[in-house]
């Protein structure tokens, strides 16, 4: 069965209401599992059993519930896949990024590494980088452009994204959290371009869970520093990008009766 537009008709139709409910579901199963197992964020790579109990476990009830809910809803499909892209120019930002990300994990110290924390380091990375995309730049999105046009939509993805950090000021970091919760807003904007350059949101998990695989894994502070000036870049590129896009759509929209359709 399918749409109008020839689309695979979805199973739900999409309404905003619904993918911020999936998005609140996905938080409250993750931060009711870190409570239960008393997280302190600065301690998280500490060991086997930090990484255990406040990495992967978390994770992976997150995971039950966007397996749940997706495929409930039917959203799978255009959640991990984009129509449009954006030019591949702006492929030079992710990469960037993932550049930054290897070499913080070749210059640590990985000395205090153990073969089991190696193991929950690359389990809990690939749970995060599937879960909060497909939470925040997959169901989300195809949720927002049910109402909002595409700036909005990067805007309020990205948005709700960086605000999914801001609990961590009970969780050990205090008042830090509200400046990871600014850089996480322009790294979200590095995996939206990541996502729409290559019509897949495949590559923008790669790169989420390779990040947080260098930040945990590493002690060296080259991901940090770099991470503000490729927030900031990436915003910029991607105003820049939707404007253009949405200027040449306005250009290219019929005229009838002498008025311009948009």
């Amino acid at each position: 069965m399918s749409d109008s537009t020839g689309s695979p008709a979805l199973r739900v139709r999409p309404r905003v209401r619904l993918g911020v409910l999936a998005f609140l579901g996905y938080l409250a199963v993750f931060y009711a599992i870190w409570i239960v197992n008393g997280i302190d964020y600065a301690r998280v790579g500490e060991s086997e059993d930090t990484l255990l109990r406040w990495y992967v476990s978390p994770l992976a009830g997150g995971l039950v519930v966007i397996l749940v809910v997706v495929s409930v809803l039917g959203w799978w499909r255009p959640s991990l896949r984009d129509r449009s892209r954006l030019p591949r120019s702006a492929w030079v930002l992710p990469v960037l990024m993932a550049v930054v990300a290897i070499l913080n994990m070749v210059f640590g110290d990985h000395s205090r590494v153990t073969p089991t924390m190696w193991l929950f380091l690359v389990v809990g990375s690939l749970l995060v980088g599937f879960n909060e995309e497909v939470v925040a730049r997959g169901q989300l999105l195809v949720a927002l452009r049910s109402r909002f046009g595409e700036t909005g939509v990067w805007f309020l993805s990205t948005l709700l994204f960086s605000l999914l950090h801001l609990p961590n000021v009970f969780f050990g970091i205090g008042s830090l959290a509200i400046l990871q919760v600014v850089i996480q807003f322009g790294l979200g904007s590095v995996y939206y371009l990541a996502r729409r350059c290559s019509g897949s949101l495949v590559p923008a998990m790669v790169l989420h869970g390779l990040w947080d695989f260098s930040t945990f894994s590493s002690d060296v502070p080259y991901a940090g520093l770099t991470a503000p000036f490729l927030g900031v870049a990436a915003v910029v590129v991607v105003v820049v990008l939707l404007r253009r896009d949405e200027r040449r759509a306005a250009e290219q929209a019929p005229v009838v009766d002498g008025v311009q359709r948009t």
